[in-house]
């Protein structure tokens, strides 16, 4: 017969030390940094190209150019078709990505190590000579119009824009990394190949290799294959630190709508801009956004889902970028609960910098949360890859994540109170109500919020 008392939950032991593996750095003559690191778990490896500047290089009447450069990526190089490319990936058992964030393009490759010259050559061949074909650009583009037509129907994409443009205005953070109907539109292929000039070198850029190999061997191969990466001219100039400039001081109105008439719920966005990336308090943020509404636990859901009933889930988050990024609590309420929704909400942030500061229970089960299964996004090569990426990108230390643990560990209710009335001034935060305002007008006197305006959202 079983000892094992079944009747109460197992108490966790104490947390394992976490070791990252070594970063191996190299800089070529060109400008590229090298980044590499062994992983023996499996014979595979992860290539990771990592460019600086993203969607916020955008020109401010070509919102989405830098995403429709990436979008045509993978559609063929050296002459070869699309179909042609991504047989090549198939047959070394690779997987491609690409992705265009607010402060970086990313382009990632994994694939068997005994593929690893083949694919290292390949990587290089997509990221500096793909065709960007009339034709290629014509149907995506096509396709990308097609899509913006269908997200105007979406509250949830309607409601992202106008918090954006709400907090940022014109700032390079201000608008939609997948562009408007108005700028695909009058794109053309001309500007997206001036664009990949500009922006697809190699000084400032990181390549990260991650694989069963010696880090000195990883590298090497890399040199071998991207050493001769040279800038050709460019015809335009960007700025890819655009986006560190401050954001406006206040958001456009601290009270947004955006009409949907008839809706049955209402979109709601509350947030401001508030701390980067590099910030030293990002282990406290973490935590108090965890109590806060970043787990299924936290107060604002167990507030608006659990206790009034206003919505199947509401969540917090700090996106935190190069540049200051926002603050931000979404979620969907019932169209008759909309009011209520945000007094409770902005009640929670209040609440806790102030009258209901962060208990030592809640401070405990928000560590525990992140800290438990933190060594899980470091299972694979890609995982680590990407992590390097990060770190390159923000300028972090090779200890960093190795230190994580260590120093969320160390946070306090003190500092998470501290970080709370530094970092959530409300007097300095948007809300965005998308919904049927003939329904919700009348209420939205009692939050004390200003007259609502209206929110311009393009598509």
């Amino acid at each position: 017969m079983s000892r094992i008392d079944r009747s109460r939950l197992p108490v966790p032991g104490a947390d394992r030390p976490f070791h990252f593996p070594r970063v191996a750095r190299r800089r070529l003559a060109n400008g590229l940094e090298l980044r590499a690191a062994a992983h023996h778990s499996v014979p595979i490896v992860s290539m990771v190209l990592l460019v600086p500047g993203g969607s916020a290089v955008d020109p401010p009447d070509r919102p989405g150019l830098t995403s429709m450069l990436v979008g045509l990526l993978d559609e063929g190089s050296r002459g070869q078709s699309a179909i042609e490319v991504a047989d090549l990936v198939a047959r070394i058992g690779g997987d491609l990505d690409l992705d265009t964030g607010n402060d970086a393009v990313v382009v990632s490759l994994t694939t068997l190590d005994r593929f690893f010259d083949t694919g290292l050559s390949l990587l290089h061949e997509i990221a500096t000579v793909p065709n960007l074909a009339p034709h290629d650009f014509d149907r995506i583009r096509d396709l990308r119009i097609e899509r913006l037509r269908q997200l105007k129907d979406h509250a949830s994409a309607v409601a992202d824009r106008a918090f954006s443009r709400a907090l940022y205005d014109t700032h390079p953070y201000g608008h939609a990394g997948f562009g408007t109907e108005a700028a695909l539109s009058t794109m053309t292929v001309a500007e997206v190949r001036a664009l990949h000039a500009a922006l697809i070198v190699p000084e400032g850029s990181t390549l990260v290799i991650v694989g069963d190999r010696p880090e000195g061997e990883l590298l090497d191969a890399a040199a071998r294959v991207f050493g001769e990466w040279t800038a050709g001219p460019a015809s335009i100039a960007i700025d890819r630190a655009a986006a560190l400039a401050p954001p406006p001081a206040r958001p456009l109105a601290r009270l947004g709508v955006v009409s949907r008439p008839g809706a049955a719920q209402s979109e709601l966005r509350i947030g401001h801009a508030c701390a980067a990336r590099s910030t030293p308090d990002y282990h406290a943020l973490l935590t108090l956004n965890t109590v806060l509404g970043g787990a299924f636990v936290s107060r604002i859901n167990l507030n608006l889902r659990e206790d009034k009933g206003y919505t199947y889930g509401v969540r917090t988050g700090f996106e935190l970028r190069r540049g200051i990024g926002p603050f931000v609590m979404q979620t969907s309420v019932a169209t008759n609960a909309t009011a209520d929704a945000v007094r409770e909400a902005l009640k929670e942030l209040r609440d806790v910098s102030g009258s209901r500061p962060v208990t030592p229970d809640e401070l405990s089960m928000a560590k525990d949360s992140v800290s438990k299964g933190y060594p899980r996004g470091f299972e694979t090569v890609s995982q680590v890859a990407r992590a390097i990426a990060q770190l390159a990108l923000h300028g972090l230390p090779d200890t960093y994540f190795e230190d994580f643990i260590p120093r969320l560990s160390a946070v306090t209710a003190d500092e998470v109170t501290r970080v709370a009335r530094k970092y959530l001034e409300l007097d300095k935060m948007t809300t965005v109500i998308v919904g049927d305002l003939d329904t919700i007008s009348p209420s939205l006197g009692s939050l004390d919020l200003g007259e609502p305006v209206a929110v311009q959202v393009e598509f």
